[in-house]
């Protein structure tokens, strides 16, 4: 029989967000101690649509079942039935949206195995917070310190409070404070989110106020790609919400040091969309949207998700541009291979003097399986955003070139994969570890 695990075994996570609370549930249920420390008052609702692809979802059954049969009912795929398996649509912003092209018909990319499923993120949220006790979370707890020791990690609070833990899970987003605890040492040109010289308006609207403005091409998610500028659009929250992305490039790179999010006026909102290349249509779903511009921000280089006893999970370790709507489900990915490599040390800590190393090996392992894959998706959504705004190296604004790298099975690596083997592979890793 395994050794239950340790009581005196403990894990901080810091950052409510998906990844935060994904790891928090599969700790749970596996009865590994935790506390999770958010900044804010309460679950953060911030965001509009979300998605979990097939790895996703795969990942969430394996780290509670009772997750799918909920999120079942509050999720909404593409309206016609034999469009399920369509991912997204690829149509052009300027005027017609390229409903006169030779390859209009043809411009979708799925798979037979894969059924959109979108839902409203703070829906998502509120169903993921129904497996964690609430006594396991603590708000208005703003991280400001990290201080390693040989038998236990402190974290300091803005409040002036310290907590102790065996390990440390940074979850707290993409300007992650812990981030730059396992980074600036060896890798400080590294902390910071990479700005990709884009910015986007986004907002959910009533479906009935969508299609007065798109008709039945609110049926299915669309890619709607322009030079310098795009949009993308699916439906939400069981198909009564519309939501949509409008981008812009931004060569100058004005938000580089800057905040995620800018204010701005209305009439800078809308000179973002003025002039030709841009359907009219474009400009009465922007007239809907708030004038806040938010950044696209990613991490393309990131050499190590973990230093010592701290890790990293979620937009903290790789956080990616939003054109293969893979963040999320990444972020679940991180959480299941993470806590079945914690309850490993866990187990073992009873019986290892040396949990020190165990906690070592353990996040090494954790590392060495998930970061190449976590940072491929990083980069292939990069190059997603190239072409959606007809600045790919090769294909350029040639939908006839585009399409293709699109639906020749690009993303079979990435929803098809065994997640299961990568638990197994981070487990026999860390058990043969010296």
């Amino acid at each position: 029989m395994a050794p239950e695990p340790d009581n005196d075994f403990h894990v901080a996570i810091v950052g409510a967000g998906i990844g935060g609370l994904a790891l928090a549930m599969a700790l749970h249920k596996k009865g590994i101690q935790f506390t999770l420390y958010e900044d804010a008052k309460q679950y953060s609702a911030v965001g509009a649509g979300i998605g979990f692809a097939p790895n996703g979802l795969r990942a969430m059954d394996l780290i509670e079942p009772g997750f799918r049969p909920l999120y079942e009912k509050i999720c909404v795929g593409n309206k016609p039935a034999d469009a399920q398996n369509i991912f997204f649509e690829g149509m052009l912003l300027e005027k017609g949206l390229g409903q006169d092209q030779p390859w209009y018909g043809n411009s979708a990319w799925g798979h037979p195995d894969f059924i959109r499923k979108s839902a409203h993120r703070k829906t998502l949220l509120n169903i993921m917070t129904q497996f964690i006790p609430i006594e396991k979370v603590k708000f208005n707890k703003r991280l400001v310190d990290i201080e390693q020791r040989p038998a236990k990690v402190v974290l300091k609070f803005a409040d002036g409070g310290f907590q102790e833990a065996s390990v440390l899970a940074g979850a707290d987003g993409i300007k992650s404070m812990v981030r730059a605890h396992v980074l600036r040492p060896q890798f400080p040109t590294q902390v910071a989110p990479v700005y990709a010289n884009a910015y986007c308006y986004r907002a959910v609207i009533p479906i009935s106020d969508a299609e007065a403005i798109l008709g039945d091409l609110t049926h299915v998610a669309k890619f709607y790609f322009g030079h310098n500028r795009c949009a993308v659009t699916y439906r939400i929250s069981e198909g009564k919400e519309f939501n949509y992305l409008l981008c812009v490039t931004d060569e100058d790179g004005c938000k580089s040091d800057k905040a995620v999010t800018d204010t701005v006026s209305y009439e800078a909102m809308m000179a973002d969309f003025d002039g030709p290349g841009v359907d009219d249509r474009f400009r009465q779903l922007l007239a809907m949207a708030q004038p806040i511009r938010w950044g696209l921000f990613h991490h393309l280089e990131t050499s190590t998700y973990y230093r010592g006893r701290v890790a990293l999970i979620g937009d903290s370790a790789h956080a990616s541009l939003p054109f293969q709507a893979a963040g999320a489900a990444q972020g679940v990915e991180d959480a299941l291979v993470l806590s079945n490599v914690l309850a490993e040390v866990a187990k073992s800590s009873k019986q290892d003097a040396n949990l020190e190393a165990q906690i070592v090996a353990g996040l090494r392992a954790y590392d060495l399986i998930r970061r190449p894959r976590a940072q491929k998706q990083v980069e292939q959504a990069a190059e997603v955003a190239r072409m959606i705004f007809f600045q790919h190296e090769e294909a350029g604004d040639d939908m006839n070139k585009i399409l293709p790298r699109l639906q020749r099975g690009r993303f079979d690596w990435l929803w098809f994969h065994d997640i299961q083997e990568d638990v197994d592979k981070a487990l026999s890793r860390l058990r043969e570890a010296p």
